[in-house]
């Protein structure tokens, strides 16, 4: 299903009021929700653009070919940290839904949404990058292994996530809605985490400094690092995106509320 014309996960973003009133409450409404631009996110970016690269020649060029697997083995270095980095956004998810819940502040509602976005595309990244991984070394694209099984779940419940906040028009509704949503999905990841110890699976156990060789363990934290980069840097720009989008809101609704007004005022006159 697609959101209405106009409309995203953070609800309404098409404004047909004039452009002054609508900048004008848009700053207002900005600043209400305590959403400065962060000057450090331009560098945090051109960081996080350069650390991929780095970490990924870094990795090549510091470990050896697998005995079984040879240079295969190395797609590890973007297809764990892809899967660690998709945990931690959906556990900011989780903080942020919680604190909502108690709060009912906008802006962890806010912060939730974006985490939610860029933890479903790592998800997404984490299963192709494991097909392709899978292909060679199983045989297949995909088996209903416990370990690939859950991690689709999991996908498929932050696509529903944010599918219904597409869909809800009411802010609040979609926002306790959402955290409902977001927090049964964040419950999901310690399954997907221990399903290889608790299920027979293809999948491998966890791979992490303590079980790889040591000649993957440099290349392995290298990537994981800069992987969390990219991580922040499109929470945060995805976060303030939502903020501009919601001050828009409010600022068209007051924006026609105050034409209603002189409207009326004009029609008793």
């Amino acid at each position: 299903m697609t959101p209405p014309p106009g409309q995203g996960s953070f609800g309404r973003s098409r404004c047909s009021l004039p452009q002054d009133d609508v900048l004008g409450l848009s700053f207002f409404h900005m600043n209400q929700l305590n959403t400065p631009r962060a000057r450090w996110l331009t560098p945090l970016g051109y960081a996080a653009m350069l650390a991929v690269p780095a970490a990924q020649v870094l990795g090549f060029m510091t470990s050896p070919p697998d005995r079984d697997m040879g240079h295969l083995q190395k797609i590890m270095y973007v297809h764990v940290p892809a899967a660690w980095n998709a945990f931690m956004a959906f556990f900011v998810v989780a903080i942020a839904s919680l604190l909502y819940l108690w709060r009912r502040a906008e802006r962890y509602d806010l912060a939730a949404a974006s985490a939610a976005e860029v933890g479903t595309v790592f998800t997404g990244l984490t299963l192709v990058l494991g097909s392709i991984w899978g292909r060679p070394t199983w045989g297949v694209w995909w088996t209903w292994d416990a370990r690939l099984t859950s991690t689709a779940v999991l996908f498929m419940i932050f696509v529903g996530y944010l599918a219904l906040r597409a869909l809800v028009e009411d802010p609040e509704r979609r926002a306790v809605w959402s955290a409902a949503v977001g927090l049964l999905g964040a419950l999901n990841v310690p399954v997907v985490y221990m399903s290889v110890r608790w299920w027979r699976t293809l999948h491998q156990l966890q791979s992490s400094p303590s079980t790889v060789d040591p000649a993957y363990v440099l290349g392995l934290r290298a990537n994981a690092v800069a992987f969390l980069l990219v991580l922040i840097y499109f929470i945060r720009k995805r976060y303030e995106a939502a903020a501009v989008v919601r001050a828009a809101e409010r600022a068209q609704d007051d924006a026609a509320l105050r034409g209603g007004s002189r409207s009326s005022g004009a029609a008793y006159a």
